[in-house]
């Protein structure tokens, strides 16, 4: 797995479950995974990304619109006691 990736955290599943599939449509890497408890709100699941991605990533996010958004962040150690979570601008 790797070790540094993207997720984008909402609070509605349904608007992961949109996110995620713009993405695909749109031939980015995109998955579901359990948003990190670090991210202390929100529906319990986000969209995974690659980060070499976030320009593409945004643009979709901007097309879709899809609201509930509760960030963008760079995720590092995911699966360890050390995680590290960094918020993304989205310029």
């Amino acid at each position: 797995m790797q070790s540094s990736f993207g997720i984008a955290a909402f609070r509605s599943r349904t608007q992961v479950l949109r996110m995620e599939d713009a993405l695909r449509r749109a031939g980015l890497y995109a998955g579901v995974i359990s948003t990190p408890r670090e991210v202390a709100m929100g529906c319990g699941l986000s969209v995974r990304f690659d980060l070499n991605e976030l320009a593409q990533v945004a643009a979709v996010y901007r097309r879709l619109n899809p609201g509930a958004l509760i960030g963008f962040y760079r995720v590092d150690d995911y699966g360890t006691r050390q995680i590290r979570l960094t918020p993304l601008p989205l310029a």
